[in-house]
């Protein structure tokens, strides 16, 4: 694993993955008279989500990881980091709010914080809002100024715990002024006891989303973190390394493992870069288990949920990101809106969902509607450019010549072909139809009305940039190319590329049996061709 990566149960993710634990611990099993309790459920769901993970990495299905662009990453721990914020308020002032389960619970707590809003712990407010200030004044003013005299940072995160533990201690917080404080934390390791097999068939399915939505949230902090720090990550060995985790984990009582948006934000803001930063975080928090947790049991659960608020300012900074990939591309900023709203509003795996759905919606529009424009000739080149973007370029009388950039297949070759039509302005079957019917009349559509109707004698299709075609498509090329001939008008194709010329070759030699497509290496060529027959005609 990265080691950048702070793994924990501690956030949103494990607290739906609980609610799905919760429910299914009071499972009965039909078939027995057996009742297994949340622990038994909640160590088998682990383990069952640790053998996905092993199987996903066997399959290198790391690659799912190719859909999480920037912008769904961006929007999708942005709002993450909004259940985090919304999580801490109880603990900032001090409320006792019943805790929600299902979708539309983030709303449901806001709506549970004003309804308590009355009852705030004054002293836990207190306490929150000189820990956020202090924090504040440490990394905004201190730190950056520190920086530059010396390389060790200073641990302020650290000295709040201890400092808040000590305050609590010696001022008798939880007792003078009711304030929660962490309470008993076990000591020992817990022990070694073998997963209820047995309930793996019974959490397969919930695994599977719980699976998911734990990978992305780890590769999506991941990411960030890589692209602040300038290094790639191995998104396969993130599976490896998550799946072995779960599947040592469920031996030891442990909930699935995700990154944790606060923690790793924490030891990131800290000065934390490489694995030995997490290998002192366990070396610590074995201390701690084994020796030192009794201290930490009075700390005030609102200086904690400070320092969380506070490490969580990057990741709603990168909601200012939404103006850039609006200007950039619309789409991209649909798939942010989309994102943060339905994580926000509905559920995180909901979220995510719908995230990837529109990506892959937009992804699917684009290939269905690539790009194709008119291009016209630079005087004294062999340079063929945009009509649009370029005033210098003019079209050639009689010729259309129409660059076409993307893929083309089942899905979106009517789309092409009705387009081309549009293009060059002519649709062959309107124009055969109209002779049939002044044919049935007693007219005749002659040459120089044809010419008067369409100066069009040559359809020129620049395929540089067509990186795939598929045999579907190829028929399709025909049809227009025996359609433009039925008015006489030429069609021919230019620069294309060897992987495309070997699929229309193959669909000629099986299926008209000769090659009748005419194909030249530039549009220059066809041009040529085209002016000289024209000519000697």
């Amino acid at each position: 694993m990265t080691g950048k990566v702070v793994t924990s149960h501690s956030n949103p993710l494990v607290e739906h993955a609980s609610a799905n634990i919760s429910d299914s611990a009071s499972l009965n099993l039909e078939d027995t008279t057996h009742t297994y309790t949340p622990m038994q459920v909640a160590t088998a769901v682990t383990l069952m989500i640790g053998i996905y993970q092993i199987i996903m990495y066997i399959f290198r299905l790391g690659i799912v990881t190719t859909l999480l662009s920037e912008t769904l990453v961006n929007s999708f721990t942005t709002a993450a980091a909004v259940y985090v914020l919304i999580s801490q308020i109880k603990d900032l002032l001090g409320l006792k709010l019943p805790k929600q389960k299902g979708y539309f619970k983030l709303i449901f707590t806001v709506v549970d914080v004003f309804k308590e809003i009355e009852n705030t712990n004054i002293s836990a407010a207190i306490v929150s809002t000189i820990s956020i200030i202090i924090l504040i004044i440490n990394n905004e003013f201190l730190k950056p100024r520190l920086n530059k005299k010396c390389s060790i940072p200073v641990p302020i995160e650290l000295i709040a715990v201890v400092g808040g533990t000590l305050v609590s201690r010696y001022c008798d917080l939880p007792q003078t002024y009711n304030i929660e404080i962490v309470g008993h934390i076990p000591t020992g390791l817990p022990k070694v006891e073998i997963p209820s097999v047995e309930l793996l068939p019974l959490v397969a399915i919930d695994s599977i989303a719980i699976t998911m939505v734990s990978y992305t949230i780890t590769v999506s902090m991941a990411l960030i973190f890589a692209q602040k720090l300038n290094y790639e990550i191995d998104s396969n060995q993130e599976l490896l390394a998550m799946g072995l985790s779960n599947i040592m984990g469920s031996f030891f009582s442990c909930m699935p493992i995700s990154a944790s948006l606060s923690r790793s934000l924490i030891q990131q803001t800290v000065g934390g870069r490489t694995q030995v930063a997490s290998i002192v975080s366990c070396l610590l928090l074995l201390m701690i288990l084994l020796w030192i947790a009794p201290f930490f049991e009075l700390l005030p659960r609102c200086v904690l949920a400070s320092i969380i608020v506070v490490a969580l300012k990057g990741m709603f900074l990168q909601a200012s990101q939404l103006k850039k990939f609006y200007k950039l591309s619309k789409a991209d900023a649909t798939i942010w809106i989309v994102t943060f709203f339905v994580v926000t509003l509905i559920n995180i795996d909901i979220g995510l969902l719908a995230g990837l759905f529109v990506s892959l919606v937009i992804i699917l529009l684009q290939a269905i509607r690539p790009h194709l424009c008119l291009l016209g000739h630079i005087p004294r080149t062999d340079l063929y450019l945009n009509l649009n973007r370029y005033k210098a370029a003019i079209e050639i009388p009689g010729i259309k010549i129409f660059h076409y950039c993307g893929t083309l297949n089942f899905a979106n070759n009517n789309h092409f072909k009705s387009t081309v039509y549009t293009l060059v302005g002519v649709c062959p079957q309107k124009i055969v139809k109209l002779r049939k019917q002044l044919a049935e009349e007693g007219h005749f559509l002659n040459d120089k009305n044809s010419e008067s109707k369409s100066e069009l004698h040559c359809v020129i299709m620049d395929m540089s940039a067509l990186s795939y075609i598929d045999p579907s498509s190829v028929q399709v090329l025909h049809s227009i190319v025996e359609e433009f001939a039925q008015i006489n008008v030429e069609v021919y194709f230019t620069n294309c590329p060897s992987s495309v010329y070997e699929t229309i070759k193959k669909c000629d030699l099986y299926i008209y049996g000769t090659m009748s497509l005419q194909m030249f290496a530039t549009v220059q060529d066809a041009v040529t061709y085209f002016q000289s027959n024209s000519i000697s005609g």
